[in-house]
C-alpha cells in the first residue's frame, strides 16, 4: 500500500490501522511484527499520540512498535495476495492475466479481490467495481458468492 496523503490524511491511516488489528497481541516474530512508521516528527507524536490513546481505550499495552521509516522491502511472493492465493479458481484467472508473478503482486485489480476474499469491502461496494477487475463471468460469480456469504 502507498501513502498518499493528498487521498488520506496520516491520522485517518493510523485511525484504519489501530482498528484493523489487535495491538495488545505481541507479534510471535520479526518477519512479522506490527509496527508503525513515520517519515518525520508530526508523525511520530502523532503515532505516539493515537497508541496511547488505543492503550487507554483498550485498558491494556500496546505492542505494537513505532519506529522512524528506514527504508521497504516487498516480502516474498507467496505472501503477496495471501488471500487470493488461497483461492484456485480465482488464481488460474489471475494468473492467465498475469503470467509474470511481478505483474500479479503489482496489479491492484488482485489486491482490491485479495482485500475482498479476506473479509474487507462489502457485497454492495464490489458490484460497483467488480466489472474493473476483469475477471470471466464465472470468476465474477465466485467472488460474489465468496463475499455474499462472509461474515463481516
Amino acid at each position: 500500500m502507498d501513502f498518499d496523503p493528498s487521498q488520506i490524511s496520516y491520522e485517518k491511516l493510523l485511525e484504519v490501522f489501530w482498528a484493523a488489528h489487535d495491538p495488545t497481541a505481541r507479534s510471535w516474530s520479526r518477519q512479522y511484527k506490527a509496527a508503525v512508521f513515520f517519515h518525520n516528527e508530526a508523525q511520530g507524536v502523532l503515532a505516539i499520540e493515537t497508541r496511547d490513546q488505543e492503550a487507554a481505550k483498550r485498558k491494556s499495552k500496546i505492542f505494537t512498535e513505532i519506529l522512524p521509516f528506514s527504508g521497504f522491502s516487498l516480502a516474498e511472493g507467496y505472501h503477496q495476495k495471501y488471500y487470493l492465493r488461497q483461492k484456485p479458481d480465482l488464481m488460474r484467472e489471475f494468473t492467465a492475466m498475469y503470467p509474470k508473478d511481478g505483474d500479479f503482486i503489482n496489479s491492484t485489480a488482485a489486491a482490491r479481490v485479495n482485500g475482498y476474499v479476506a473479509g474487507y469491502g462489502t457485497y454492495t461496494t464490489l458490484l460497483t467495481e467488480i466489472d474493473s477487475f476483469g475477471l470471466s463471468p464465472g470468476g465474477s460469480k465466485k467472488l460474489l458468492d465468496l463475499v455474499y456469504r462472509s461474515p463481516r
